[in-house]
């Protein structure tokens, strides 16, 4: 575009042959074509920083807000809980998977989206890991009650500032993370069970006696790898099985020859914002 720009105005006498109407009128059609091109990539949304303070400890995240962003207006927040391999404490990191996803998604479905960033050596959900060498695998024990760690107590505190913000509507909390933010997606629905229209917990787990308190208020469509080493699928086809004996209409997908990065699969599924962003709550 640049280029074009410097050619047609440092080169006129290349268009003699142009009458002079025909050329203003060329370089006016030009430069209208130019102010749609930067207004399409000037409106495009992006991740702004932010922060919170819990028990003098801070938490770093990144908010996704939409184009023409009107606080008379009311919109859905969206928490998206990242992977252990995304820990840490410069506030990009947590953008590596699923992010684009959510600007390219951002204009169909307006939200906001926060992705908060957990602590290097915290985890969001209390969990007992242990490595099985024999079979090549993690095992995961997660406790049926227990206190939050930090980096999920400060989860729900900064859920609870958005709450208090008029913009947000309330009947459309959304709920989503993948594999270690799998995991703390089944637990904080065990801890806030009146909160969420819907989540979708990738590669994750949790403790199928907890389910009973939000399966009934809470639609959830699970994802796993069948070849996942890192986290087995035994996890999440356990937590659906739970969610069913509940009396809940879970939706389980599987995707066979997937291992752990089974995130890219269910990014790709095409109702996946549609399914999320069509739920409720009754308030």
């Amino acid at each position: 575009m640049y280029y074009l720009y410097r050619f047609l105005f440092t080169h006129s006498s290349s268009f003699s042959y142009l009458t002079p109407f025909k050329f203003v009128t060329m370089r006016l059609l030009f430069l209208f074509i130019l102010c749609i091109g930067y207004t399409a990539i000037a409106q495009k949304p992006t991740f702004g920083k932010g922060a919170i303070e819990h028990q003098e400890q801070t938490m770093n995240y990144r908010i996704l807000k939409p184009v023409n962003f009107d606080e008379s207006k009311k919109y859905p927040l969206h928490i998206f809980l990242h992977g252990s391999g995304e820990r840490g404490s410069d506030n990009e990191a947590q953008l590596k998977h699923g992010s684009d996803l959510f600007i390219k998604q951002s204009a169909n479905y307006p939200a906001i989206v926060i992705f908060p960033q957990c602590p290097e050596d915290d985890y969001w959900a209390q969990v007992d890991i242990k490595r099985d060498d024999k079979r090549n695998t993690n095992v995961f024990k997660f406790p049926k009650q227990s206190d939050p760690t930090w980096a999920m107590g400060t989860v729900m505190a900064l859920i609870d500032e958005y709450l208090d913000k008029d913009y947000i509507d309330t009947s459309r909390i959304y709920l989503s993370g993948l594999s270690m933010g799998g995991m703390g997606t089944f637990e904080l629905l065990a801890r806030k069970p009146d909160l969420f229209a819907a989540a979708t917990p990738i590669c994750g787990g949790g403790n199928p006696e907890t389910v009973s308190e939000w399966a009934t208020k809470t639609p959830v469509w699970i994802f796993h790898g069948n070849e996942d080493k890192v986290v087995p699928p035994i996890y999440s086809k356990v937590m659906y099985k739970a969610v069913l004996k509940a009396g809940a209409t879970p939706k389980l997908t599987l995707y066979d020859y997937v291992g752990h990065n089974s995130w890219g699969r269910a990014f790709a599924e095409k109702n996946y914002f549609a399914w999320i962003y069509s739920k409720k709550k009754k308030i």
